[in-house]
C-alpha cells in the first residue's frame, strides 16, 4: 500500500491520474454529445427535455454524474499541480516517448485547460445548476395521441413549487409534464456573445484533445507501433474534429434560427 501511495504521489503517478481521468472525460464527451444532438430533433424540445429528465431522476445516472464532477475537479487540480512542478523542475517524461517536436497544443495545455475550466463552470451554472436548484426553468406539457403519435406542446405552470415531472393519461392521450430545459438552451444560444464564447471553447477543446488523448496513452505506456496510427486517427478525427464540431454546431444553428 505504501509503495502504491508513493507511486501516485510521484510526478509520474500524478501523470497517470491525469491520463486516467482524461480518458474517462473523453468517453463522457461521446455520451454527452449523443444526448445533446437531441436538440436537433424537430419535436418542440420533447426528446431533449425527456433526456434531461431521465439524467436527473435515474439513480445510477446520478451516481455517475457525481463521479464525473469529481473527475473534473481531480483532473483540474492535478493539472495545476503538474504545471507547477514542471515549471520548478525538469518535466517528467511519458512512459513512451517520441522524437517528434512539441506541438503548440502540448506547450499550451495549461492555457487550454484554464479556458475549458472557465467554460465548464459557466456552462454548468447556466444549465445544470438552474435545472436542478432554481425555479428559473419553465415547464412544458406534451400531449401525445397514442393512436396516431401526434404530439402538441404547451407551456405549463405547476401548482406546487417542488413539482418535477408527471405522466398521466386521458382517454387516448398521454400527458407528460417536464422541466423545459430546451427553451433555456434555445434562449442562451440566441445571445451572440454566448455563442461566440461557446465556439471558442470548442476550438479550445479540439486543441486540448488533440494532444491530451494521445498523450494519455503514452503516459500509461499503452502505445505500440502497430496500434499508434489507430490512436492518432481516433484522437485526431473523433476527439479533435468530430466531437468539437458536433458541440459547436448546436449554438450556431440555434443562433441562426433565432435570427429568422
Amino acid at each position: 500500500m505504501s509503495e502504491l501511495k508513493q507511486t501516485f504521489n510521484s510526478s509520474l503517478g500524478k501523470k497517470l491520474i491525469m491520463a486516467l481521468t482524461g480518458l474517462f472525460l473523453s468517453l463522457f464527451l461521446i455520451v454527452h454529445l449523443g444526448g445533446n444532438l437531441l436538440l436537433f430533433s424537430n419535436d418542440n424540445g420533447y426528446s431533449f427535455n425527456m433526456y434531461a429528465n431521465f439524467l436527473t431522476h435515474f439513480p445510477p445516472i446520478e451516481v455517475i454524474a457525481y463521479l464525473l464532477y469529481a473527475t473534473i475537479i481531480i483532473h483540474a487540480i492535478y493539472a495545476v499541480v503538474l504545471t507547477t512542478i514542471n515549471r520548478k523542475s525538469r518535466p517528467v517524461g511519458y512512459a513512451v516517448t517520441t522524437k517528434a517536436p512539441a506541438s503548440w497544443s502540448s506547450l499550451n495545455m495549461g492555457l487550454l485547460g484554464s479556458v475549458l475550466l472557465l467554460f465548464i463552470v459557466i456552462h454548468m451554472g447556466d444549465f445544470w445548476y438552474k435545472y436542478k436548484y432554481t425555479h428559473s426553468v419553465g415547464y412544458k406539457e406534451y400531449r401525445t395521441n397514442i393512436s396516431t403519435g401526434e404530439r402538441t406542446a404547451t407551456d405549463f405552470t405547476p401548482e406546487k413549487p417542488d413539482f418535477e415531472h408527471s405522466l398521466s393519461y386521458e382517454a387516448n392521450t398521454e400527458i407528460t409534464r417536464v422541466k423545459d430545459i430546451h427553451t433555456t438552451v434555445a434562449n442562451s444560444f440566441s445571445v451572440l456573445w454566448y455563442v461566440v464564447f461557446y465556439v471558442i471553447a470548442m476550438v479550445t477543446l479540439s486543441f486540448h484533445l488533440l494532444h491530451g488523448f494521445q498523450s494519455a496513452f503514452r503516459t500509461l505506456g499503452w502505445v505500440h507501433r502497430k496500434y499508434l496510427p489507430i490512436i492518432q486517427f481516433v484522437g485526431t478525427w473523433l476527439f479533435a474534429v468530430i466531437i468539437p464540431l458536433g458541440f459547436a454546431a448546436m449554438p450556431v444553428v440555434y443562433y441562426l434560427q433565432s435570427l429568422k
